[in-house]
């Protein structure tokens, strides 16, 4: 991977950055040098030919990428990348004024995203696999402009497996967690965007009717601190009738950790079971 040469500039020596289309919400006037940052996490970033993006996470491939540049307070510039396909993905560039920065990065796979700069919060229709850094930042004249930065994820998932039979006039899974967050305060780290009782639907497959096993998951944004709350959880008829349903009580849920439950639905009684596996982080075991 070449080097970036970091350089200093001036108001009226503005150099050209072909790698990313930079807004700039509030331009800071005297130097400034270049920075290359190359994100990394717990998702792969190796590198794959210039035809298609290179981060990926459990076999996924991440869609877009935000980078909002703030100084003391205030936003100065920001970035989205939402084409997976080019050659600078997940590698954005900039260039810093002299000072102290806090350079945010959001990257995620989730769908219908709404940037919110005034409250400093990033929204979800469909929240997917996620991640996310606070990078701190003082640029001065000899500063390194070729920076890995290394994200965290802030998702946790509820994944359900189904122990009985699909019943065949099933169309769906329908999850109505007590508590959800839909967004992320990229500026204090912390959940937002919370809904109540909000129900999720996703569209059973007739291939999976008739069939043991079948799994659904829930992505919802989470803090490091582990924390509870209710599910309703039902299976519908496209009529809208009810064919089974449960309530998932205390269910743990932090970041970077899977909360995954088993038991029966269709129409059959019984009890499900609680456990969350380590696929993402350290494994915590319970029943309800």
């Amino acid at each position: 991977m070449a080097l970036a040469v970091g350089f200093i500039m001036t108001a009226c020596q503005q150099p050209i950055i072909d790698e990313d289309v930079v807004e700039e919400v509030t331009p800071v006037d005297g130097p400034k040098r270049k920075f290359t940052f190359t994100l990394k996490g717990n998702f792969s970033t190796e590198w794959q030919p210039v035809t298609r993006g290179y981060l990926s996470a459990d076999g996924k491939d991440l869609t877009d990428v935000w980078v909002l540049d703030y100084m003391g307070g205030e936003l100065v510039q920001q970035i989205h990348q939402d084409d997976n396909t080019a050659e600078d993905f997940g590698k954005p560039v900039m260039n810093l004024a002299y000072g102290s920065h806090h350079v945010y990065f959001i990257a995620s796979r989730s769908h219908g995203a709404t940037l919110d700069t005034e409250n400093h919060v990033i929204k979800f229709g469909k929240i997917l696999d996620s991640f996310y850094k606070d990078y701190e930042v003082s640029v001065v004249a000899t500063s390194n402009g070729n920076r890995a930065v290394t994200l965290d994820r802030v998702v946790t998932r509820l994944r359900l497996t189904f122990t009985d039979v699909v019943d065949a006039n099933a169309a769906t899974i329908n999850f109505a967690p007590t508590t959800w967050y839909y967004g992320w305060d990229y500026v204090n780290g912390t959940p937002a965007d919370a809904k109540t009782s909000q129900t999720v639907s996703i569209t059973i497959p007739d291939s999976e009717k008739g069939k043991v096993g079948l799994q659904a998951n829930l992505f919802g944004f989470s803090g490091a601190d582990a924390w509870t709350t209710d599910v309703a959880i039902n299976s519908k008829k496209s009529d809208q009738t009810i064919i089974g349903q449960a309530t998932l009580l205390d269910v743990p849920f932090k970041a970077n950790r899977i909360s995954e439950m088993s038991g029966p639905l269709f129409g059959t009684e019984g009890e499900m079971t609680l456990s969350l596996i380590s696929s993402w982080d350290d494994a915590y075991n319970g029943t309800w």
